[in-house]
């Protein structure tokens, strides 16, 4: 049976405009004008809310299997639907095991089965050893790659060093898939904690010291030089140093296929306002200062800054060391799953950006990297009907019962944001609505 949803705001690739939205077999048919509605439609009136693409997560960190009690794939995907999400795509780490061979992400697929509110894929793991394994996943069916240039907090997902790196970019070139990039090296990281061996670890500008810019803005460097070489897709994960966006506004203008993306906590929070002690806001690399910050939208203005991801990564409590206060004996990692389009039009509003520009930003972007585009990222005829109903006027404070994933622990907490989730449907179904999910999962694995 075929819906029109009604509203006054539709995002569409070509701009937001009044009409409805027309949803027949869990496709989108149409969008059309009041008047070319179907006799036989099911109306839905949304009124002066929002119609927006069901946005696309391509950082986030599931942990299951083997880490469920950090996060698994039905809290994950559960806080993803009240958030607005319908695609994640998984990090291949922190997870046990890694997803760096088949036979590890057939045990990923394995446990993600009939445990998912939205749909979701996999990126594989480029570590030191794996270079074997990259065509084997590539044709397996993951979305593309990740690998650390320093060490990722985690054992089992080796840190890869550039030999090791260029065995593995002939593959990841033929591959044809995106190489996701943490972008830091260990030299100035560890040239700088040599000499706060005796500073305060619960000092934020401590941690802030420990990671310089130079970090970030080196590893880019080495990144472009082999983009430039081996002409594989580069995209750089979570972008905090704004001292990267001329080198890679450069490398873009030279036509090397780089994408950027950065977070909400690095759009949101300022270095400046982060107490000592506040050990929920860890995460590497670092949120820098108010300038940098502003130097950030800029570079989303201009286009250099292709997207905005959450890089959720939760951990237990215990784990954020809430007690000590210690920002070197922290997890860093910030979980924003439930909240990232609240967070993000909050800001936008205050800078005058639009709907048009979050759905770029936060679907339509994250889909193309990915390359699943053809299923997802924008509101078009023949894409799967995976849409949000958004009220732009809402306000509301951030508590513990809005946050859904699997420990409610949060920076956000008693924060006031604007615009919120009413409703997430995933190919025409309702998998959240005001506040209640769907009975039962029913996300399936994306493939490209």
């Amino acid at each position: 049976m075929a819906h029109a949803f009604i509203s006054e705001r539709i995002v569409t690739p070509q701009g937001t405009r009044p009409g409805a939205l027309l949803i027949d077999d869990q496709e989108i048919r149409a969008i059309c004008r009041l008047s070319e509605i179907p006799p036989h439609a099911v109306t839905h009136d949304c009124g002066s809310d929002a119609l927006l693409p069901g946005l696309v997560d391509t950082h986030v960190h599931i942990n299951q299997p083997g880490r469920t009690e950090w996060e698994g794939f039905r809290t994950a995907t559960r806080a993803a639907a009240a958030g607005g999400y319908t695609t994640l795509v998984d990090m291949p780490l922190n997870c046990l095991p890694e997803t760096t061979t088949v036979a590890a992400l057939e045990e990923k697929r394995s446990a993600a089965q009939c445990e998912c509110f939205i749909d979701w894929a996999p990126w594989g793991g480029a570590v030191a050893d794996n270079q074997q394994h990259i065509l084997p996943l590539a044709r397996a069916g993951v979305l593309g790659f990740k690998c650390f240039l320093i060490y990722p907090g985690c054992d089992g997902f080796t840190m890869i060093d550039q030999q090791q790196l260029e065995e593995a970019l002939p593959s990841i070139t033929e591959s044809g898939l995106p190489l996701l990039v943490h972008a830091e090296l260990a030299g100035p990281i560890d040239a700088a904690t040599e000499g706060l061996r005796d500073a305060d670890w619960r000092s934020y500008a401590t941690f802030l010291a420990s990671r310089p810019d130079q970090a970030e803005l080196e590893a880019i460097q080495l990144m472009i030089r082999l983009c430039r070489q081996y002409r594989f897709r580069l995209h750089i994960v979570h972008l905090s140093t704004s001292l990267a966006l001329e080198e890679l506004r450069g490398a873009r203008a030279e036509g090397l296929p780089i994408t950027v993306e950065t977070c909400p906590h690095y759009l949101h929070f300022a270095a400046e306002e982060i107490a000592d002690g506040a050990t929920l806001l860890k995460c590497a690399p670092p949120i820098r200062s108010r300038e940098n910050q502003q130097q950030l939208w800029g570079g989303l203005r201009d286009g250099i800054i292709d997207m905005i991801v959450t890089d959720h990564s939760p951990c237990p409590p215990a784990m954020k060391r809430e007690d000590s206060g210690r920002f070197d004996l922290a997890w860093g990692g910030i979980a924003s799953l439930s909240l990232a389009p609240s967070i993000i039009h909050t800001e936008c509003r205050r800078r005058g950006f639009t709907l048009d520009d979050i759905v770029r930003w936060m679907s339509s972007a994250p889909a193309a990297l990915a390359g699943i585009s053809h299923r997802a990222g924008t509101l078009e005829p023949g894409r799967d009907a995976n849409f949000v109903v958004f009220d732009t006027d809402a306000e509301f404070v951030v508590t513990p019962d809005k946050l859904h994933y699997r420990h409610a622990i949060s920076p956000y907490l008693n924060e006031t944001l604007s615009g919120a989730v009413k409703e997430t449907y995933l190919r025409g179904e309702a998998v959240y609505r005001d506040g209640r999910f769907a009975s039962k999962p029913s996300g399936r694995e994306v493939t490209l």
